[in-house]
C-alpha cells in the first residue's frame, strides 16, 4: 500500500533520521512546548534543532491532533468553506473547462481544486478574502498566452481574477490547449 503523503506520520521517519531522536524524543519536546503559540513552536524547532519547515509543521500539527493536512476530498466540500459568489464563479470555470476537455478529471491537491489529465495537473485555482487565482500548471503557459492576458494582473505563476469573474472562456480553452501542449512535450 502507497505511503499517505499528507499523513503528517508520513514525515516521522525521516524526522528520527535527520534529527537523530526518536519520535517519543520529539513529542515528549512538543508536550514542553504545548502553551507556546504555533510561530513560537516553529521557530524553536528551526532554531534548536535545525528543522525544516515542512516536518516542524508535520510535528506541531500532529501533536495538536491534526494527524493528515488534507482537508477536502471533493469539489463540494471545498466550495462549502469559500464565499458562495467565488463558489459559483469556481464552479462556472470547471464546467466551462470540462465541456471542452472532457477527459480531464477535477480533483482536490494542496486542499484546492486542480484539472489533472493522467497523472499531471493542468489547471487549479486558489481563493483569496477577495479575488480568486487561476493557474495553468507550467509557468511558461502564462509567459505564451501574454496577449490573452493583458489586462488581467498575472503574477510569476497565477492570474488573478475578481471574484465575480465573467468567465472568460477564450482565455482558460488558451491555457488549457498551451499546458496540455507542453505536458505533451515533457
Amino acid at each position: 500500500m502507497p505511503l499517505d503523503r499528507s499523513a503528517r506520520e508520513s514525515h516521522f521517519p525521516a524526522i528520527e533520521k535527520r534529527y537523530g531522536q526518536p519520535m517519543t524524543y520529539w513529542f515528549a519536546t512538543m508536550r514542553k512546548l504545548q502553551e507556546k503559540k504555533y510561530p513560537e513552536q516553529m521557530a524553536f524547532l528551526q532554531e534548536n534543532f535545525g528543522f525544516s519547515r515542512a516536518h516542524a509543521n508535520a510535528l506541531i500539527m500532529y501533536s495538536k491532533g491534526s494527524l493528515s493536512s488534507k482537508r477536502f476530498t471533493t469539489m463540494t466540500q471545498f466550495l462549502t468553506t469559500v464565499d458562495p459568489i467565488q463558489a459559483k464563479t469556481i464552479r462556472a470555470i470547471f464546467r466551462t473547462i470540462k465541456r471542452k476537455y472532457p477527459t480531464l478529471e477535477i480533483v482536490i491537491a494542496w486542499n484546492k481544486p486542480m484539472l489533472k489529465s493522467g497523472d499531471r495537473y493542468v489547471f487549479g485555482v486558489a481563493t483569496t478574502r477577495s479575488y480568486l487565482l487561476i493557474a495553468p500548471w507550467d509557468a511558461r503557459v502564462i509567459r505564451q498566452a501574454k496577449k490573452e492576458l493583458a489586462g488581467y494582473h498575472v503574477n510569476k505563476k497565477t492570474i488573478k481574477v475578481p471574484s465575480d469573474w465573467e468567465i472568460d472562456e477564450k482565455l482558460l480553452f488558451k491555457l488549457i490547449s498551451l499546458t496540455l501542449r507542453a505536458k505533451s512535450k515533457n
